[in-house]
């Protein structure tokens, strides 16, 4: 059970402002106040995360938290405690893999906490993925090729951002930059947050600021309709660029055992 109605009442009371004056502020009726205090009803997604943003709060710790004189809030930069996930489950009560396309990116930027969003997701499920949240995002560009553009990325919802391991890819949602497939350059920082790398190293490196960043998925897999082509030979371009090139390691050997 949440905890919606007694922290609302706790949350009105500390402001010292009446039912029908927190019903003006949020456009809604009095008596639907009255009704979500006293836990006859709750209050829907939308109208849930505005409550949360007029006192300050996650929708995590408007629901789940018990807000009383004794509760103090988390941090909100404290990247272990973000907030509860939408997931679905199938008829034998397994997660799902939800697909988040290219044309639904922009919506899941608002939709990603909302349960029924999130139950509209195209939904798949892969017998090597047992254990663990999954989600599968699809990429477009070429920025991280050779991976090309269109190909799905199915990767493991990361609750501690901490425990983000820098050379690895990573999905990243943000506010600003949207849902991106990058590598992280440095292990995840409070006060900077992620460094974000393109494998095509004509795209520049960028930071994306803690507050900024939503959700981040580790990459497990990836399926894409492009089936990879045969190496080249060599040829004689290449192996000459290649005997340059281990000419340069035989030379910086050499010079660092002087």
């Amino acid at each position: 059970m949440s905890n919606i109605s007694s922290n609302l009442k706790f949350l009105r009371k500390g402001k010292k402002i009446t039912q029908q004056q927190f019903a003006d502020i949020m456009e809604i009726k009095r008596a639907s106040v009255g009704a979500y205090e006293e836990d006859r009803a709750e209050p829907k997604y939308e109208l849930l995360k505005k409550i949360a943003e007029f006192y300050g709060l996650t929708m995590d710790e408007l629901a789940n938290d018990v807000i009383d004189e004794k509760w103090k809030p988390v941090p909100k930069s404290n990247a272990s405690n973000l907030r509860v996930l939408s997931v679905t489950v199938d008829g034998s009560d397994r997660e799902n893999i939800e697909l988040v396309p290219v044309k639904a990116s922009a919506g899941y930027l608002n939709g990603y906490g909302d349960p029924e969003y999130v139950a509209e997701l195209p939904k798949f499920s892969l017998p090597m993925f047992g254990q663990g949240t999954f989600r599968a995002f699809e990429i477009k560009g070429d920025s991280m090729l050779p991976l090309p553009s269109g190909s799905i990325i199915v990767a493991e919802y990361v609750e501690n951002w901490h425990d983000i391991k820098p050379g690895h890819t990573y999905v990243v949602v943000s506010r600003e930059e949207g849902v991106v497939y990058k590598r992280i350059a440095f292990k995840f920082k409070e006060d900077k947050g992620l460094k974000l790398v393109s494998d095509n190293k004509t795209y520049e490196p960028y930071w994306v600021e803690t507050p900024d960043i939503l959700e981040v998925w580790k990459a497990k897999a990836f399926i894409s309709t492009q089936l990879p082509e045969p190496t080249p030979e060599p040829t004689m371009e290449t192996l000459t660029s290649m005997m340059a090139q281990m000419q340069k390691t035989i030379n910086a050997v050499v010079d660092n055992s002087k």
